[in-house]
């Protein structure tokens, strides 16, 4: 189902036609704007207490506002949800500049004790920096790390709950300008 900003919820199939119909549709509407583009919000309910909502802002040209995508997925309790693998294939298809598996906890360690802000780049427990990221992360950062098709690399930093570890490697990526936010205005789409 598509959330819109104002009104009822819209059923339509989960394929990819209906998708791009509601996309289609979203651009389209009154909220529509060559600058900042749209921002839907699509909701998948499955079996047993799964959910997948996907949000994001795309199709504009602005250079203040980044495209961005938010996927949340809640499972049933003790569902293991195969997040690195996720993450690595959402980088590779989409080739952001920086990306993370996170949840509210850790978000919340990280604005509290980090002063990490919103809409800026940051980390969780498994994270994607793009290329030019990626050189800048520390050779003594512990974190696996797997180097992916576009040339980023993804990071293991911590299993859920190690909130400590993920604070600590928010830290040590941010001192070393791996987490830079864009110039604004913005001239590009990545560092």
């Amino acid at each position: 189902m598509r959330i819109p900003d104002n009104g009822p919820a819209v059923e339509f199939p989960a394929d990819v036609a209906s998708i791009r119909a509601v996309l289609r549709a979203e651009q389209e509407g009154d909220d529509w704007s060559d600058r900042t583009g749209v921002a839907p919000e699509l909701v998948r309910l499955g079996e047993d207490g799964w959910k997948l909502t996907v949000g994001g802002r795309a199709g504009g040209v602005s250079d203040t506002l980044l495209q961005a995508m938010l996927i949340e997925i809640r499972s049933p309790e003790h569902a293991e949800v195969p997040e690195r693998d996720l993450m690595a294939v959402l980088a590779e298809t989409w080739d952001p500049d920086y990306g993370d598996v996170s949840d509210s906890a850790t978000r919340t360690v990280l604005r509290e004790r980090g002063n990490a802000e919103v809409a800026q780049p940051g980390v969780g427990r498994l994270s994607y920096l793009s290329p030019a990221r990626a050189a800048l992360v520390p050779d003594d950062l512990e974190a696996v790390r797997t180097p992916l098709s576009t040339g980023g690399v993804l990071l293991d930093i911590a299993p859920p709950g190690e909130h400590e570890a993920v604070l600590a490697a928010y830290l040590r990526l941010r001192e070393s300008g791996a987490l830079q936010p864009l110039p604004k205005p913005m001239d590009r789409s990545k560092l």
